[in-house]
C-alpha cells in the first residue's frame, strides 16, 4: 500500500502563531517607526525595543499554548470516551463563553454514556443470570456450527461441563438436526438425561457482524406430567366421594342384618341368609376401602421431609420384604438428605416389580449406586423378559398384573420429583430385562464420611 500524501500545508499551531504574529506586527512596526525617527537616547531606545519585541513574541506564544492546551484537553476528553473511560470530566465548564459550552458538552456526553454503559452491563447481568437460573436448555453455535455459549440446564440436559462442549459441533453434540428443522417444533428425543417431549426452537442472530445460531430446548414432559397429576387427583376426589357413597348404605345394611339375626322368632333359614350376606357385605366394604386408600394416597402424598439418610442401609431394608430372590447391591455408601419413609415406600415399589419380573425368567435383580458432582443415581436391573408396553407405565389405574392398582409407579415417580429427581424405566441395553433409574439433584446429596 502506498503511503498517503504529504500534506504540504503548514500545522494549526504554526498557523496560530503566525496570526498571533501578524496581529501584533502593525504595532511592532509603528513603534520601530517612531524609534527610528526620535531622538531618544539609545539605550533608551534599545530597552523599548527589546520590550516590545519580546513581549510581542511572548503574548504570540502565550495565546499558542493557550489554544493548543485546551484543544489538547478536548482532545483527551475525546480519546477516553473512545476507549470507553467515561469518568474524565473537563473543569472551568463556563457557561459564558463558548470554550465553556463545548467542555460541558463533553461533561454531558460522557454521563449520558456512562449510564448507557451502566445499563447495559445491568440488563447483561440480569440475561445472564435468568438464562443460568432457568429450567430451559439455551445453546448459542458459530457460523461453522461450534457451540460458543451454554447455559446450566443445557449441560444437565446433555450431561457434560460446559468446559468439555465447547467448541464441539452441532453434529457431534446430536443438536444439528434441530438447527436445520422448523424454527419452532415439538419432538420426542432421548437425550443423554433421559427420554421426553421437548419443545425446539431455533433462531439467528449476529456479533461482531458473524451470523450465529440460537437454540433453545425446553422440557415439556414434567409440565404434562404435572397436568396430567392434577387431572387424576380430581379424577381420584370424584371416586372417592362415590366410594363413600356406595359404603355408607352396605354399611348400613350390615347393621340392619345384625339387628335382624337377633329377632325372635327367625326363619330356620335366617342364619345361613344372613351370614352370608354378612360375609359379602363385609368383603365388599373392606375392598372397597382398600381401593379407596391406595388411590386417594395420590392425591394427598404429604411433602417430603427430608434429612440425612443413610442410602444403602435402606436399600437392603426395602430388598429384605421380598425375599424370593437375592438382590446384589454395588456401589460406595451414601448418604442422602430425603424422606425416607417416602424413598423405602419408592424402593420397595421397584424392587416388588424387579423380583415380578425375574421371576418369570428365572434371572438376577442388581441395585447400583452412583454419585457424580451432578446427581445421585440409584438403578434397579432385573434379567426379565422387559417392558412390552412402556406408554402406559405411568398411567393411573393402568395395570397388568391380577388385582394390581395401577398406581404403583406412579406414586414413584410423584415421590421422585417431590425430592427434585426423576425416575425412569426402560428395557436394558445390555441384555434382557429392565432398569429403573432414580435421579437425585446433587444439592440433596452428599459423599458420606
Amino acid at each position: 500500500m502506498s503511503p498517503p500524501p504529504r500534506d504540504r500545508r503548514l500545522a494549526f499551531e504554526t498557523r496560530l502563531l503566525l496570526l498571533a504574529l501578524a496581529s501584533g506586527a502593525p504595532a511592532v512596526a509603528l513603534v520601530l517607526i517612531w524609534l527610528h525617527q526620535s531622538t531618544v537616547d539609545g539605550a533608551v531606545a534599545g530597552l523599548l525595543l527589546t520590550l516590545t519585541l519580546g513581549s510581542w513574541l511572548g503574548f504570540a506564544i502565550a495565546a499558542r499554548r493557550y489554544v493548543v492546551y485546551h484543544l489538547q484537553t478536548l482532545s483527551n476528553l475525546m480519546e477516553a470516551l473512545r476507549e470507553g473511560d467515561y469518568s474524565l470530566r473537563g473543569r472551568r465548564a463556563r457557561f459564558s463563553d463558548s470554550l465553556g459550552e463545548v467542555v460541558r458538552e463533553i461533561n454531558q456526553l460522557a454521563e449520558s454514556l456512562r449510564l448507557e454503559r451502566l445499563g447495559a452491563r445491568e440488563a447483561s447481568a440480569l440475561l445472564a443470570k435468568v438464562i443460568d437460573v432457568i429450567d430451559i436448555s439455551v445453546f448459542a453455535f458459530s457460523s461453522d456450527r461450534r457451540l460458543q455459549l451454554i447455559n446450566p440446564a443445557g449441560e444437565r440436559l446433555l450431561d457434560r461441563s460446559a468446559t468439555a462442549l465447547a467448541g464441539q459441533p452441532a453434529a457431534l453434540l446430536g443438536l444439528d438436526d434441530f438447527l436445520d428443522g422448523p424454527v419452532r417444533q415439538t419432538v420426542h428425543h432421548h437425550f443423554p438425561v433421559g427420554r421426553g417431549q421437548w419443545e425446539i426452537r431455533r433462531a439467528a442472530f449476529r456479533e461482531d457482524g458473524m451470523a450465529h445460531e440460537l437454540l433453545v430446548i425446553t422440557d415439556l414432559s414434567w409440565a404434562l406430567r404435572e397436568q396430567e397429576r392434577r387431572a387424576w387427583q380430581r379424577l381420584i376426589r370424584v371416586i372417592s366421594h362415590e366410594l363413600n357413597n356406595s359404603l355408607a348404605p352396605i354399611q348400613s345394611m350390615s347393621r340392619s342384618l345384625a339387628d335382624l339375626i337377633e329377632r325372635e322368632p327367625l326363619p330356620e333359614d335366617w342364619r345361613e341368609d344372613a351370614s352370608s350376606a354378612l360375609n359379602v357385605i363385609g368383603n365388599r366394604a373392606e375392598s372397597l376401602g382398600r381401593f379407596m386408600a391406595a388411590y386417594a394416597l395420590l392425591a394427598r402424598l404429604p411433602e417430603p421431609k427430608k434429612r440425612a439418610v443413610a442410602v444403602k442401609p435402606l436399600i437392603e431394608r426395602a430388598a429384605a420384604l421380598d425375599a424370593r430372590r437375592p438382590v446384589r447391591i454395588e456401589g460406595t455408601t451414601l448418604n442422602a438428605d430425603i424422606d425416607a419413609d417416602q424413598i423405602e415406600q419408592l424402593l420397595i415399589n421397584l424392587l416388588k416389580n424387579a423380583q415380578d419380573a425375574a421371576e418369570q425368567t428365572d434371572g438376577e435383580i442388581e441395585v447400583r449406586m452412583t454419585q457424580d458432582r451432578r446427581a445421585l443415581r440409584i438403578e434397579v436391573l432385573d434379567s426379565g423378559p422387559g417392558i412390552a408396553n412402556p406408554d402406559n407405565l405411568f398411567v393411573p389405574f393402568f395395570t397388568t398384573k391380577p388385582g394390581g392398582t395401577g398406581i404403583g409407579l406412579v406414586l414413584c415417580r410423584q415421590i421422585a420429583e417431590g425430592h427434585g429427581g426423576s425416575l425412569s424405566l426402560e428395557n436394558r441395553d445390555d441384555g434382557p430385562g429392565c432398569v429403573a433409574r432414580l435421579t437425585l439433584p446433587k444439592g440433596a446429596t452428599q459423599a458420606s464420611l
